[in-house]
C-alpha cells in the first residue's frame, strides 16, 4: 500500500481519483491548495505526490521548486497542459513522471507504482570511472575530472545507467524501460531532453560529443574521450 497526497483543486477529480486509489489499496490524503499541499507533504511524509499545476494561490510548477528545496519525494504531475513548452520546466524542476488529462485512476495507479519502483530498488553499489567521468551509486554523486556535477535524481539515474554500460549502445525504449519503468514505452522525447541537459553539464553537445555519443536509429552510448 502507498501513501499518496493528492494536490488537485478541482473537487469533482480530487474526489474521484481519492476513491479510485483507495479501492485500489492505497491511503489517500488530498489538499486543493499548493501551501497546503506542501505543508502536508512536509508534515505527513507520503510516499509519493501527485500534483497538478493549475492551482488557485500558487502556479503547481512553483510549488514542485519549492518541494524540492525540502524533499526528494517522488512527484508525478498530473495536468491537463501538453506540449514541450509545459513539460521540459517541470521535469526540469525534478519531476518523476508527467500525465496529461484526461486519465483514470487505474492508469495513474500504475505511474505510481512504476515510480515507487523505480525510486525505491535496490541499486548496484559499484562506482564507475569512465575516462575522467566517475559515477558513485552510493552516495549519488557524478564528478568530471574531480569536479562534482549538479544533477537531478533523474539525470544522475541516465547517466549512472548508461555508465555502467559504457561502450553498449543504450536504445531509447531500454531507457524508458529500465530508467523511467515504462515497460509499454513513452515519450521518446524526455529521453532526448534529459540527454540534452546531460550533454551541457558534461560541457559537450550532441555534434560535438565527448562521452555521450548518439549512434543514429539506434540509441546512443557512453565512451570515454578519445
Amino acid at each position: 500500500m502507498a501513501s499518496i497526497l493528492l494536490i488537485e483543486d478541482d473537487v469533482t477529480i480530487r474526489t474521484a481519483l481519492t476513491r479510485g486509489l483507495r479501492e485500489l489499496g492505497n491511503a489517500v490524503s488530498s489538499s486543493s491548495t499548493a501551501l497546503d499541499g506542501l505543508r502536508l507533504a512536509v508534515q505527513d511524509r507520503p510516499d509519493l505526490v501527485v500534483l497538478d499545476l493549475g492551482l488557485p494561490d500558487l502556479d503547481g510548477l512553483e510549488l514542485l521548486r519549492m518541494l524540492r528545496s525540502v524533499s526528494q519525494v517522488p512527484v508525478i504531475v498530473a495536468t491537463a497542459r501538453d506540449g514541450d513548452a509545459e513539460m521540459v520546466p517541470v521535469l526540469d524542476a525534478g519531476a518523476d513522471d508527467y500525465v496529461v488529462k484526461p486519465f483514470s485512476a487505474a492508469q495513474l495507479n500504475a505511474r505510481v507504482k512504476a515510480v515507487l519502483r523505480r525510486t525505491g530498488e535496490d541499486r548496484p553499489d559499484a562506482s564507475v570511472k569512465v575516462g575522467g567521468l566517475s559515477v558513485d551509486p552510493r552516495s549519488r554523486v557524478a564528478a568530471l575530472d574531480g569536479t562534482p556535477l549538479d544533477l537531478t535524481p533523474r539525470e544522475f539515474d541516465v547517466l549512472h545507467y548508461l555508465a555502467a554500460r559504457a561502450g553498449e549502445v543504450v536504445s531509447k525504449r531500454e531507457l524508458l524501460t529500465e530508467v523511467w519503468q515504462l515497460p509499454y514505452g513513452g515519450a521518446d522525447k524526455t529521453v532526448d531532453v534529459h540527454l540534452s541537459w546531460l550533454r551541457r553539464k558534461l560541457g559537450e553537445t550532441a555534434s560535438e560529443p565527448r562521452y555521450l555519443h548518439t549512434v543514429r536509429g539506434v540509441g546512443v552510448k557512453l565512451v570515454g574521450p578519445a
